[in-house]
């Protein structure tokens, strides 16, 4: 029996005491962006979520066919004040571009156009997983990863990149993802489009058949819009509160 989780709660706070790694690691990505920012540098947090074809259309259907259904990947950022004012991408999952690199180094040279040099902050990629022969329990892939190459799953972010236009790249610990308040964001996107995604459908009858429309582009845009300055002004602050409460707990 499969067991669906929500969409919009996948990341979970755990209220468990972290290990020595993960607090360390933690403390290190709090100086380091505490350094930069002291410095004059723009704090730019980076993000992505994936947007499920029966999210978009409200059908409902088990999770292994969810699985093999289309999956729209979104790419957005932003800072202390809201959304930046870059356009956001959203790629198809099996048809992402091919040169990612191009799409990073367009949003770096407008970071440096608009901000000037920046602290660009994204998520450290979810810990690989797989299923054993004998048991459908996942297990831990142990796999070595260089924390100093941040990278979502649909946009290369090089470092030497961002160094290039004046901007550093710094990665948020798995373990302690709510630090990167893009979460929040997506979550209210997906909540618009659940409760509005009937206002941006046409239905069409004929004697054969039925179609709906869904107005894909504009559905998103309006979600995207619903996210305010002053929305974000409040996410952004709980995010600093949880700051200063490890800069002080793990010193």
């Amino acid at each position: 029996m499969y067991r669906v989780v929500n969409p919009l709660l996948k990341h979970i706070i755990h209220r468990y005491s972290h290990d020595a790694t993960s607090r360390k690691q933690c403390l290190q990505y709090l100086k380091a962006l505490r350094t930069l920012q002291f410095s004059g540098y723009n704090t730019i947090f980076l993000g992505e979520t994936d947007l499920s074809e029966s999210l978009i259309t409200g059908e409902k259907v088990s999770h292994e066919e969810t699985l093999h259904w289309p999956r729209w990947t979104i790419v957005h950022a932003g800072n202390s004040q809201g959304w930046v004012p870059w356009r956001y991408r959203v790629f198809l999952r099996n048809e992402l571009p091919l040169d990612q690199q191009e799409v990073f180094q367009e949003f770096c040279d407008f970071l440096s156009i608009t901000y000037g040099k920046c602290a660009i902050v994204v998520r450290e990629r979810r810990p690989s997983t797989a299923k054993t022969e004998e048991s459908s329990q996942e297990v831990e892939i142990t796999e070595t990863q260089d924390t100093s190459v941040p990278c979502l799953l649909s946009l290369n972010c090089c470092p030497r990149t961002a160094e290039a236009t004046g901007h550093q790249l710094l990665t948020v610990p798995f373990s302690y993802n709510y630090l990167h308040p893009m979460d929040a964001a997506w979550s209210s996107l997906k909540w618009f489009i659940i409760n509005n995604r009937k206002e941006f459908s046409l239905a069409s009858l004929e004697r054969t058949y039925s179609y709906q429309c869904i107005l894909f582009s504009d559905l998103i845009a309006k979600g995207i819009e619903r996210v305010t300055p002053n929305k974000w002004k409040v996410i952004v602050s709980k995010t600093r509160r949880w700051e200063n409460y490890y800069l002080d707990k793990f010193s």
